[in-house]
């Protein structure tokens, strides 16, 4: 009934019969090799460590993303985000599956968002993209971090000030196996660091990191 009277366009494009239509969803670039093997980036040429996470200390084994967080993408997700289309997650989670192959991990979980801001949205956009993926990658889903208090927004923030602001921003569950960490967008790579790390202090064996879009910081030479 409520597509009957307020017809779902596509968030891309404009044209009416879905959230996001087979030609733009098939036109969204892919995040493709080469890639740094750690933080992710698109690189030149296969590198451990690239310049944007050269000489930093992070928690997780490696990151991943299905797609670069384009003014396309970002649409997309401030939609899913700020105007609850909860089923962008399903899409979301579908071009995951397309472009990262799933990390050897034993158990799936998600970067949680503070009281606040799930209360404003209603739901959390970073916990529905990993139950889809736990079901599509046939992983055991848990909820394995706590944030510890509320903390200022990152957007807006410089590295350094994003880094410090998330610093001790998370607790975890006692666990023993290797993780799969899920959010939405890898932005610095502060918030899966320090979520990575309570993870890590709680014994997880290795964390690896997997997001729908990343902000890419340097391009690669045309």
């Amino acid at each position: 009934m409520l597509d009957l009277l307020l017809p779902r366009r596509c968030l891309v494009c404009g044209d009416a019969g879905a959230h996001l239509c087979p030609a733009c969803r098939a036109g969204v670039p892919r995040l493709g090799p080469p890639l740094c093997e750690r933080c992710g980036a698109p690189t030149e040429w296969p590198v451990e460590r690239c310049r944007e996470c050269s000489g930093r200390r992070l928690g997780f084994a490696s990151a991943r993303a299905a797609v670069p967080y384009d003014d396309a993408v970002r649409r997309l997700v401030g939609a899913w985000k700020e105007r609850g289309l909860r089923r962008l997650a399903v899409e979301a989670a579908s071009l995951v599956a397309d472009c990262v192959p799933a990390p050897p991990a034993d158990v799936l979980t998600f970067v949680p968002a503070d009281s606040r801001r799930r209360g404003e949205r209603g739901h959390h956009p970073a916990e529905r993209l990993a139950r889809e993926l736990a079901g599509l990658w046939q992983l055991p889903f848990e909820s394995l971090v706590t944030r510890t208090g509320a903390s200022r927004r990152q957007r807006g923030l410089t590295l350094l000030e994003r880094r410090r602001n998330v610093a001790g921003a998370f607790t975890a569950r006692p666990v023993a196996d290797i993780v799969l960490l899920v959010d939405d967008v890898y932005t610095s790579g502060a918030t899966v660091s320090a979520a990575a790390s309570a993870l890590r202090g709680a014994g997880a064996k290795a964390v690896y990191v997997v997001t729908f879009a990343r902000t890419i910081r340097f391009h690669r030479a045309t």
